[in-house]
């Protein structure tokens, strides 16, 4: 009972060395760490907020706000671990080994964040713009290092890794998309129908008059001509937009009486006989 007793003793006694000797400077540096994470992050976001007064891109802006934080950080540590009496060199070795083989192990994550960084750096595409890759479209709300994050119509989050964007076709149409639709009328009422049309898009605050809305005869159908029509309209509400357009459209040709049906096969011009003979040779 004796010798515990002396045990515990001596263990309390070394404990209380150990707080007398290192306590503050433990409590420093855990002070000093703390005060310069908040620093780090303070400077961060003032980094950021000065980029985007620069009116550097918002995601740029991010970007660099991000770095310089990890930055401060990555030092921070260091310094940290210093105070501690740590030695640092054999810490690098085995982050340098432990980076290699989670490069070999982690191929895919690793390429979007190289993905990530080549679309920050290049900037195909900003916060705020409409861009469709592999079909699907939406609104860039954020680009991260790993995806890019879209919103679709609906407020739908559509996530999209960054190597699945890289090297593919970016359609980038800003902050609006392009309606597109064909009719098949008449050829004597043609004219008539695109007057009507140019009305009716001229008639919708959310059809852009800048560029100006297109509309003509697009091809020649057998018994008719198919007018074609294109503008540009919001991307958030692309299909409330077409869809209140073709129904006025409709109404308004209807009204008019100018019917619709499905159009033909295309109208092609033959030489004529008498031509094909004039181009042979003699």
């Amino acid at each position: 009972m004796e010798k515990e007793i002396q045990t515990v003793t001596r263990l309390a006694d070394d404990i209380m060395a150990f707080v007398v000797a290192y306590g503050f400077q433990i409590l420093g540096a855990l002070a000093f760490l703390a005060v310069g994470l908040l620093a780090a992050g303070w400077v961060g976001g003032q980094v950021s907020r000065l980029a985007q007064a620069r009116k550097i891109d918002l995601t740029l802006a991010r970007f660099l706000g991000s770095a310089v934080k990890i930055l401060l950080v990555v030092m921070l540590v260091i310094i940290t671990l210093g105070n501690f009496g740590i030695t640092i060199a054999p810490l690098i070795a085995l982050a340098g080994a432990s980076a290699f083989g989670a490069t070999m192990a982690l191929q895919g994550p690793l390429s979007n964040y190289g993905a990530g960084l080549s679309i920050i750096l290049s900037r195909p595409f900003v916060v705020g713009n409409t861009i469709t890759v592999q079909g699907t479209f939406g609104v860039v709300e954020e680009v991260k290092l790993a995806a890019t994050i879209l919103i679709g119509e609906d407020g739908e989050r559509i996530t999209i890794p960054n190597k699945d964007i890289v090297g593919q076709v970016i359609v980038n149409s800003d902050v609006s998309r392009v309606l597109e639709s064909r009719l098949f009328v008449k050829a004597e009422d043609a004219e008539t129908a695109i007057g009507i049309l140019r009305g009716v898009l001229g008639g919708f605050a959310d059809v852009r008059q800048d560029p100006a809305p297109q509309v003509g005869v697009q091809d020649f159908a057998y018994g008719g001509v198919v007018v074609g029509l294109r503008a540009w309209i919001p991307s958030r509400k692309y299909f409330q937009v077409r869809y209140a357009v073709n129904g006025a459209a409709l109404a308004a040709l209807k009204t008019a009486e100018i019917s619709l049906s499905p159009a033909g096969p295309l109208a092609l011009t033959a030489p004529s006989l008498s031509s094909d003979m004039e181009a042979r040779p003699s």
